[in-house]
């Protein structure tokens, strides 16, 4: 290794602690209620086993309570039958199987429903789920931040400031009240049906600046004795936090969104601020680098269509340029306009031809259809009103 590789590579690590130390004064409060049980949704597995061997429980109980928490879903220790009545009523003096709390929730009229959560300190950030009724599937777009730090110009989250980072179980629990919504746990004959088959990390926040807590979320909802989602039906969005992407692609794996939404640094510094930090070449670089990146699993290149900004055939040609010889596909996404906001929609003809040219070069480039406008639950509407309150709020 060169000196000046391992110059890069110190650099690097060095970005991603000073990236972890500040997601640090942003942190959740602990899973515990005012009356001392504690959370146990959002525990590891170890974590599991060693809060109970602390009251007194063989190491294999733990496998027991995730199976009924995880795969059954159940929020009553009452409902795990495979538990003798004594020990139910022990766990539940101690520990609690929580969900946040809907305290909204509302239906577009082409069934996106959009839920308001509120955690245990009043915070609150939204999750959406987007229906496909064609394919008896759908996704949950789960948020990762009260807030954003990002301050994209386009983005309705962007707008409102950076409260705290959502723990493991605040993140797991976004999913797991969805899959109450609409019943997808098995049944007691053993099906399941298909209704939230993807988890997309594209709601509130950027998922890389509260990495532990979204990888430690994510291996949960991955393993195989619990909700068991494939790593290939979890997608992460992240406006370009280069050292992070690393990170995710060595210990996650999980399928890579970029928000790209500019071809020139001159403009993407305007449009995502993060670029004047990790500029155009440094984010291809990375995705060059991701290591789940193939052509079963392309990575996908966000890119919302502003009118008279970034729409141009020149820029169709740039992006072309910029993305040549990465497995990718291009969602291209109409502008979805918000109260305040700066920006239009592009025209159909400017998408088509858009469109046409990224799809000439190779690349797939669906024009996204917008969903749940209507309740502003579309791409870059979703914004609550909490609002950091502690000492020392960024």
């Amino acid at each position: 290794m060169t000196p000046a590789a391992h110059d890069s590579h110190d650099l690097s690590d060095a970005e991603r602690d000073r990236i972890l130390a500040k997601a640090a004064l942003f942190a959740p409060p602990p899973p515990v209620l005012a009356d001392g049980r504690r959370e146990i949704v959002g525990l590891s597995r170890e974590e599991l086993v060693e809060a109970l061997v602390a009251v007194g429980e063989k190491p294999f109980r733990a496998k027991q309570v995730w199976h009924w928490v995880y795969h059954q879903g159940v929020t009553d220790f009452a409902q795990m039958s495979s538990i003798a009545k004594p020990l139910q009523a022990k766990l539940a003096e101690r520990f609690v199987i929580g969900r946040p709390e809907a305290a909204v929730v509302q239906t577009a009229e082409d069934e996106t429903r959009k839920f308001l959560f509120r955690f245990r300190d009043g915070q609150e950030a939204e999750t959406v789920y987007i229906p496909d009724r064609r394919e008896d599937r759908g996704a949950v777009c789960i948020s990762s931040q009260v807030g954003c730090t990002l301050s994209c110009r386009f983005c309705h989250t962007g707008t409102q400031k950076l409260a705290r980072n959502l723990g493991a179980a605040e993140i797991v629990g976004q999913f797991m009240a969805a899959r109450d919504s609409y019943g997808e746990w098995p049944s007691p004959h053993g099906e399941t049906p298909r209704l939230l088959s993807t988890i997309v990390l594209m709601g509130m926040g950027e998922p890389l600046y509260n990495y532990e807590n979204v990888a430690k979320a994510m291996r949960i909802v991955m393993d195989g004795e619990g909700i068991a989602l494939s790593r290939r039906r979890i997608t992460l969005s992240t406006s370009g936090v280069v050292p992070m992407m690393d990170r995710c692609g060595e210990e996650l794996a999980v399928n890579l969104a970029v928000s790209l939404h500019a071809v020139r640094d001159d403009l993407r510094d305007i449009l995502v601020p993060l670029n004047r930090k990790y500029p155009i070449r440094e984010l291809i670089a990375a995705c060059r680098r991701y290591p789940a990146a193939s052509n079963a699993r392309r990575i996908t290149f966000e890119y919302v269509m502003l009118r008279d900004v970034n729409d141009s055939e020149a820029d169709a040609r740039e992006l072309v340029r910029l993305i040549a010889g990465i497995p990718a596909k291009v969602n291209l996404i109409p502008f979805n306009p918000w109260p305040g906001s700066d920006y239009q929609t592009s025209t159909r003809e400017q998408l088509a031809r858009f469109a046409r040219i990224v799809e000439d070069a190779g690349f797939a480039s669906p024009i996204r259809t917008p969903r749940g406008q209507d309740i502003l639950a579309a791409c870059g509407q979703l914004r609550t009103e909490s609002r950091r309150e502690r000492i020392g709020a960024a």
